[in-house]
């Protein structure tokens, strides 16, 4: 016979915690999926766009720590047993997006941004804020995020030079999966944000990306 186990405050503080360190310390549960440039010849990029690429990608996994906090916050929030569930499942699927990230990272010789804990801190609270709110919000919230992360990541598969094929692939397979959280954000029930609400998020984005490009 299986049984629901019901969570004390003192079981829902440590799971909180393993979150956090998970995704600070590059150590996300993940689906385990295959590495998306696995296959693909590193080209011999110039310094100045192993730079760019660099700061592009780290750009990348800041946002990637930024969509763990957001459904953690929100999973912990809802009231809703099959969108917790669902958000917790998409964290899942981030973790793969994070990890990706740090590899390129790695490969590059470069490094995450330095500024991490201050973003998870600041998307969890918008998270947790969201799913407090109820969880239609909450759904909608996260389907503008996802939107206006889609639009992101083409503007930096734009930036990229040409020759960075693994840094494209990467970001192509992140690009895919986002529209299908944002899809199944609206599928879900999400409602429509206010246009100031939408244009905050716009703003708040571009504020990191200016910072995490360079910290």
């Amino acid at each position: 016979m299986i049984h629901n186990r019901h969570y004390a405050v003192a079981d829902f503080f440590c799971l909180g915690v393993d979150h956090v360190l998970r995704a600070l310390l590059n150590n996300p549960k993940t689906t385990a999926r295959n590495y998306p440039a696995e296959c693909i010849r590193d080209a011999e990029l110039t310094h100045l766009q192993r730079k760019h690429s660099a700061a592009l990608m780290r750009i990348n996994h800041a946002g990637e720590v930024c969509a763990q906090a957001l459904y953690h916050g929100q999973a912990i929030a809802s009231r809703n047993p099959d969108i917790k569930k669902s958000m917790q499942q998409a964290a899942i699927e981030e973790g793969d997006h994070l990890t990706w990230c740090r590899m390129r990272l790695m490969e590059l010789g470069s490094h995450t941004s330095y500024l991490n804990p201050f973003w998870y801190a600041g998307a969890f609270t918008l998270g947790l804020s969201a799913g407090l709110i109820g969880d239609q919000w909450s759904l909608g919230f996260l389907a503008e995020t996802e939107k206006q992360v889609v639009e992101h990541l083409e503007r930096h598969l734009q930036a990229l030079s040409e020759e960075d094929h693994r840094s494209k692939k990467i970001l192509q397979q992140m690009q895919i999966d986002e529209a299908e959280h944002r899809d199944a954000a609206i599928d879900a029930g999400a409602k429509m944000l206010p246009f100031f609400l939408k244009k905050w998020m716009e703003i708040t984005s571009k504020v990191m990306v200016k910072i995490a490009y360079w910290v």
